[in-house]
């Protein structure tokens, strides 16, 4: 099969589209003939030499893929050779085949394409984690996603107003948040010339955010702190502001909030089978019934995943962008 490896870190050029050996599936797993696979900040962070696949994990870029299951594995039981599928993976997804725990596996929604179902594993399984199953956002609750317009954020956005909460999101450009509005946004402020931190409190009559889910970390930690409602919690599940900030402890028990600090892919198998699980019963419905659904910037050919690589670090895309393997 090919793969996009990484011979060496460096910039979009250093992804190279090579022959490489077929995975075989193991014990528990299935081989997935990739369909298509999608871009993360992770795997630029991986390209870069700055974040490891975990151990045991495919060298290969790319936290989740869409395709049809080629073979099973032993011990696999509820799933069928040619069911089309997509998953959350450790690794791999920029390649034609990869092996994936059966419990990462989650069938392709109702009224979607197989390729569009790429563009699904990692942000909802992301977000529901965090903004659900740990910050516990409910309905009638203010809730703040920074970088509405990305892959996280229109989930997010989505899930959340589904569930009854009201929704703020920052972003860089008038365009951006129009698209945010569409997808049910309540809040918009744009980042480069409004201070979030002043339009949350005045859209709220002072109130704050009750969950923030922020991508910054350091850069926005104290303004995160100052945002928070009274019971506020903080989901932190990226580091784009840097790694190291000054946290205000008197502020944050002033608030008696909770921060939280997580990742997805190195995560133990039977977590990951935990909250797919949660994912399938509680959101899949939802993507079934359009309620929600798979916000896609672009199909590019896995091949040219250089391309693909450039336009996220760019940030001028809305919603995910999908890498396509050749027929």
């Amino acid at each position: 099969m090919h793969a996009i490896t990484i011979p060496e870190p460096g910039g979009p050029e250093a992804l190279v589209w090579d022959e490489v050996p077929d995975p075989v599936a193991g014990e528990g797993e299935v081989l997935v003939e990739v369909v298509a696979g999608a871009v993360n900040r992770a795997d630029i962070l991986q390209r870069q030499g700055f974040y490891n696949p975990p151990p045991g994990a495919s060298p290969y870029p790319g936290l989740e893929c869409s395709g049809r299951i080629a073979a099973l594995g032993p011990g696999v039981n509820g799933w069928a050779v040619g069911d089309e599928v997509c998953a959350l993976l450790a690794g791999g997804g920029y390649a034609e085949k990869v092996a994936v725990p059966a419990g990462q596996l989650l069938p392709v929604p109702e009224g979607h394409t197989v390729d569009q179902a790429a563009a699904l594993p990692e942000v909802v399984c992301t977000v529901w984690s965090n903004v659900f199953m740990v910050a516990h956002l409910r309905p009638g609750e203010t809730f703040l996603v920074h970088g509405g317009s990305s892959g996280i954020g229109t989930m997010a956005i989505q899930l959340a107003k589904a569930v009854g909460a009201k929704v703020a999101v920052t972003a860089g450009t008038a365009e951006k948040l129009e698209r945010c509005a569409e997808l049910g946004a309540d809040i918009l402020v744009n980042y480069r010339e409004q201070d979030f931190v002043a339009e949350l409190k005045r859209a709220t009559d002072g109130a704050g955010a009750d969950v923030i889910l922020d991508n910054m970390g350091a850069k926005y930690l104290d303004r995160n702190v100052q945002a928070l409602a009274v019971n506020g919690r903080l989901a932190i599940i990226g580091m784009q502001g840097g790694v190291k900030g000054e946290l205000n402890i008197g502020a944050l028990l002033a608030k008696r909030g909770a921060i939280s600090a997580t990742s997805l892919r190195a995560r133990p198998a039977r977590e990951k089978a935990a909250i797919v699980a949660a994912v399938r019963e509680h959101v899949w419905p939802l993507v079934a019934d359009g309620h929600v659904r798979p916000v896609v910037d672009r199909e590019i050919p896995m091949p040219d995943a250089a391309t693909a690589h450039r336009v996220v670090e760019d940030s001028g895309h809305i919603g995910k962008v999908l890498l396509v393997t050749p027929s």
